[in-house]
């Protein structure tokens, strides 16, 4: 066995697993790009900006995002309150990784789609 293919094994214990377990979903790499560009935001400009995000999903996201160490939520002692969220260092250091894999996308959506269409199962 390669050395490599042991960091595979055990999804308990393998990085790749457990990041993509967390950044898989619909909508964690989505809020991630969008507050690389725009820096800190409030709650209701992500759900707007995104448009078809539920608030108990966005607020699912955000939660696991800033339990992973990704994203940082900041509460104003206002009134009325106001919260933001924003890219932590991690974050900081994962967005290019995620502007690069959304650059792809765009790159080549046209033509996974074609191919889709030609595929029969």
């Amino acid at each position: 066995m390669k050395k490599n293919a042991r960091k595979f094994l055990g999804s308990d214990n393998c990085p790749i697993r457990t990041v993509l377990d967390r950044l898989g979903d619909k909508w964690s790499v989505l809020v991630i790009l969008l507050l690389g560009e725009k820096g800190s935001v409030r709650f209701s400009h992500i759900q707007k900006e995104i448009g078809d995000v539920s608030q108990k999903m966005l607020t699912i996201t955000l939660k696991t995002l800033e339990a992973d160490g990704i994203v940082s939520r900041h509460v104003f002692a206002e009134v009325p309150l106001r919260v933001e969220y924003r890219l932590t260092e991690r974050g900081e250091t994962l967005l290019p990784h995620i502007q690069q894999l959304s650059a792809w996308a765009e790159q080549n959506m046209r033509h996974i789609l074609k191919d889709r269409k030609q595929y029969v199962v």
